[in-house]
Parts: structure tokens; C-alpha cells; sequence
């Protein structure tokens, strides 16, 4: 599985794909102040993305991917974590 969810994180390792979309929103939805790790995404799914932007969780980390990290905070609109 490419999130792990904890109680209030969810992290993202390696490739997360369209399959955890739904599980993604669901848990986002459940999970008040809830936060994300992209510390170890590799690459992501514009579903996921998509998901991210509509709840705008909290980015706990920034991929470590740099071309990554700047294409997802431009597209999150977000200068969290500079």
C-alpha cells in the first residue's frame, strides 16, 4: 500500500496510484486536523491530487523529490514548509 494511515497522518511512499483515491478522500473526510507526509512519494496520481486540493490537509512533509516538490506546491497553491 502506498499511504500508510496513522491516526492523524497519512504518508505517502514511493508510487501512490488511483486505487487509493477513494480511501485517500474517505480518510481525509474522517480525520479532523489531519496531516500528510509526501516526504517519501515518488510519484502521485492526479486523482490523489485532486483529492489533496479539494480537502487542503495539512502538508506535514515535502517530497524529498525536488521537481516534485515544487510541481505539488504550485498546484496545491500553498508556500507551506518555505
Amino acid at each position: 500500500m502506498a499511504i500508510i494511515y496513522q491516526k492523524k497522518l497519512a504518508v505517502f511512499q514511493g508510487t501512490v496510484t488511483v486505487e487509493e483515491a477513494d480511501g485517500l478522500l474517505e480518510w481525509l473526510l474522517l480525520s479532523t486536523n489531519s496531516r500528510v507526509n509526501l516526504g517519501e512519494c515518488l510519484n502521485l496520481h492526479s486523482a490523489n491530487l485532486q483529492v489533496l486540493m479539494a480537502v487542503k490537509p495539512t502538508i506535514a512533509a515535502w517530497p524529498k523529490d525536488a521537481n516534485l516538490c515544487v510541481w505539488l506546491k504550485a498546484a496545491l497553491n500553498t508556500n507551506q514548509g518555505e
